[in-house]
């Protein structure tokens, strides 16, 4: 070792040094010795600045593969220098252009070498999720109850627009939640009052019609017959596995009464079943009066020996009518003889079970 000028010198390693110990994975054991091991004397004594790459910036100790590029798609030699900024101290200007080697032996956050990133890696979701982002700060916003405000406004607004440009729209729009209803019926006025009825009251819910079968006279007389009927329909599609045997369920079924001596109504039973949670509703809508002539027309085109009397007749009322007024329909004969849609007799009595019937639900949890 030489002391007089103050630095000190070592030897180089010799080839035959590494012969006895086991093969490195390090870069330095597979490359011959680089001039930057030698540090030179200027000839004032100063020692002069280094004129080989520092492989010190190099780390071997990462799990990463350093001779594999981005993606795979080019090579990438693990000598490449890396460059870092120097603290900077008070009333001093620091020289961009100085190399500064990495001592560390991690790979540093400022290094020029970049390695492909793991998409398994549980340290990147953990800096995402800290650092919040553009997605923390909408999360932030959505949770603010006037801009919850402002959007269930808007929300409204465009489905009014919608409803209002095309009608038809609505039960699309209007469907899902956590409601779920069959009406034994796939006449489209039944389903589409009880559907509107619903979906009124819960806001969105989801309302199909399976046709059932009543098992009774097509029409019926009395309230007995009414009610049999549009059970019966309920239990041919439970029985049929046409539906779950815990489907909620609206059945309806129009019958004709003699509420007075030689008074006749049509009157509608409406029955709701929810067996999941043992709910069990009826209701009736609006009596519509019907003249005694029409109700003897139809008793008479009834056969004395017709199967299902006990529960009716043959010839519906509404059949009946259609014959004996011009441009009536026998489904919807109602607005012909009282100016209101046998849709909105039911609609009605459909917003009053679904009123109840959202009294009588458990409170949701959330």
């Amino acid at each position: 070792m030489m002391q007089e000028s103050g630095i000190e010198t070592r030897p180089l390693e010799s080839p035959t040094a590494g012969a006895s110990s086991p093969p490195s994975t390090s870069v330095h054991s597979s490359c011959p010795p680089l001039a930057s091991s030698i540090i030179p004397l200027t000839s004032a004594g100063a020692v002069a600045p280094p004129i080989g790459i520092p492989v010190s910036s190099i780390s071997t100790s990462s799990g990463y593969d350093t001779t594999w590029g981005h993606a795979g798609q080019s090579s990438q030699t693990p000598l490449m220098p890396a460059f870092s900024c120097p603290a900077t101290m008070p009333g001093v200007l620091s020289n961009p252009m100085v190399q500064q080697p990495v001592t560390t032996g991690a790979i540093d956050a400022g290094s020029s070498i970049t390695f492909p990133e793991d998409p398994d890696d549980p340290r990147e979701s953990d800096q995402i999720n800290s650092s919040g982002g553009i997605w923390g700060f909408f999360k932030g916003v959505a949770g603010n109850p006037v801009v919850k405000t402002v959007l269930s406004k808007t929300k409204h607004s465009v489905e009014s627009m919608i409803t209002t440009l095309d009608p038809g729209m609505a039960p699309f729009i209007k469907s899902g939640g956590d409601i779920d209803i069959v009406v034994t019926s796939d006449k489209e006025i039944n389903v589409e009052a009880v559907r509107d009825a619903f979906q009124e009251v819960f806001g969105m819910a989801t309302v199909v019609g399976e046709a059932g079968l009543s098992n009774i006279a097509p029409q019926p007389v009395g309230y007995a017959a009414g009610v049999k009927g549009a059970k019966e329909r309920i239990k041919s599609l439970r029985q049929g596995s046409i539906i779950h045997k815990n489907q909620p369920v609206v059945s309806l079924e129009n019958f004709i009464a003699e509420l007075f001596p030689d008074n006749w109504f049509d009157i509608g039973y409406l029955i709701l079943e929810d067996p999941c949670h043992n709910i069990h509703i009826e209701v009736f809508t609006q009596a519509t009066p019907v003249p005694l002539h029409h109700i003897q027309q139809a008793q008479s085109l009834t056969p004395p020996d017709y199967s299902l009397r006990w529960s009716g007749l043959l010839v519906t009322v509404g059949e009946v009518l259609e014959r004996s007024i011009p441009n009536t329909n026998r489904t919807d004969w109602y607005h012909a003889v009282t100016g209101m849609s046998k849709r909105e007799m039911i609609q009605s009595a459909a917003k009053a079970l679904a009123g109840l019937y959202k009294q009588q639900l458990p409170p949701r949890t959330a």
